[in-house]
């Protein structure tokens, strides 16, 4: 994995925010270009770029929009003035954006009651209800235990109210909010090994897979871990599959090859993007501009597939754009393994296009799918098992979709 530092930069992102103004307003009109189509990060240069359309060729009814929903600032160990953070994330083609600021035990290096108070007046003067979606989280972060970002709560908590799993996810449910597991495998408990509460487990909505520029399938992996993706599906967790950028320096939402996540949502607004979440309907990438669509068995990635045993027909929209037209991709099939997903199939795909295939699938065989978009040309720097086909770089992941009985 990438080192954890933090990146200085401030003068090129404070002279791209100065000189943003137009640009946003226009980003808000819902009718314009810009509106019609996903953003592509552009580095310090303020011209967006144009990515995939954002209307799904096999789907309807939602509309994509891309989200990054883990960041820091001066609140905790970061660094950016908070102050910058959303009109940045913005700017650089995102529609949706949280602050995500650690909690720790008194307060050193986490939110105060004052900050939490700050970030939740900074969300609301940025959030544009259908244009620009604005959001207050906090990131509980345990040394050993790992972290948990929580969202869609109006307090917070720390390592002094709740200083385990156990009462992490207590106060989660009597909160209302939703959460997901941040670098899984990072930090050495790794959620107790993902120990399955079932209590939580619809408000534990997510697990990243890419975070900063780092692809999370086999993190821990030289280390004798397994797989975090294997183990926490594994363990019966019905966590969707998010990308983010974990930014601590001042580039918020720069600049191309950070994690981020594709979410289908009716509306975006926050209770379209939180009716989203709920229901898994987002995707993983660590490419801007991406659209990825899946169906299996005419079920939407994050859904449930009815079914012991039988064939199942996979469809899957895969764009980005002219940039991307005709660029060959691989589409691999992950299914439960023991220590490491086993991969049922690999089939060729060709961006700008919608692919589809049939993969006999049976419920003995566990009860989770995912689809993983790589790209053959570059390799995984993170590799698992030798020889295993996911040992090439990840471009995204959909989120699964569970077999039942």
């Amino acid at each position: 994995m990438t080192s954890h530092g933090h990146s200085h930069n401030p003068m090129s992102r404070r002279a791209l925010l100065a000189g943003s103004g137009g640009l946003l307003m226009l980003a808000a009109a819902p009718d314009s270009a810009w509106a019609r189509t996903a953003g592509v990060a552009t580095s310090a240069d303020p011209v967006r770029a144009t990515g995939a359309t954002r209307t799904s060729r096999i789907s309807q009814g939602t509309t994509l929009f891309h989200g990054d929903l883990h960041n820091h600032t001066l609140m905790s160990d970061g660094d950016g003035d908070p102050a910058l953070a959303y009109e940045s994330m913005r700017s650089a083609g995102l529609d949706i954006a949280a602050l995500t600021d650690h909690t720790t035990l008194l307060s050193i290096e986490g939110l105060s009651r004052s900050e939490w108070n700050r970030t939740g007046q900074l969300a609301d003067a940025a959030n544009t209800p259908g244009a620009y979606t604005a959001l207050r989280g906090f990131e509980w972060s345990h040394p050993l235990l790992g972290h948990v970002n929580v969202w869609y709560t109006g307090n917070f908590t720390d390592l002094g109210g709740s200083s385990s799993m156990s009462r992490l996810y207590n106060w989660i449910t009597a909160s209302g909010g939703i959460s997901g597991f941040n670098h899984p495998g990072r930090e050495l408990l790794r959620f107790n090994d993902f120990s399955y509460n079932a209590a939580m487990r619809d408000q534990m909505v997510g697990l990243e897979m890419f975070n900063r520029g780092d692809d999370y399938l086999f993190d821990g992996w030289s280390s004798g871990q397994s797989s975090p993706l294997n183990a926490c599906l594994n363990a019966g967790w019905r966590t969707g599959l998010t990308g983010v950028t974990d930014e601590h320096g001042t580039e918020w939402g720069y600049p191309e090859g950070k994690g981020r996540t594709g979410i289908w949502a009716v509306e975006n607004t926050r209770n379209g993007v939180l009716a989203a979440m709920r229901d898994r309907r987002f995707f993983a990438t660590r490419v801007s501009g991406l659209r990825l669509d899946a169906t299996a068995a005419g079920v939407r990635m994050g859904g449930t597939l009815p079914l012991t045993s039988g064939d199942v027909r996979f469809v899957v929209d895969l764009d980005r754009g002219p940039e991307w037209a005709g660029k060959l991709l691989r589409i691999q099939v992950l299914r439960p393994g023991s220590r490491a997903p086993e991969v049922a199939d690999v089939i060729d795909a060709t961006a700008g296009t919608v692919t589809e295939f049939t993969v006999p699938l049976d419920l003995a065989d566990g009860s989770w799918v995912v689809l993983r978009i790589s790209d053959p040309s570059q390799a995984n720097a993170s590799p698992g098992p030798a020889g295993h086909p996911c040992n090439d770089w990840g471009v995204a992941y959909s989120s699964p979709w569970w077999l039942t009985a």
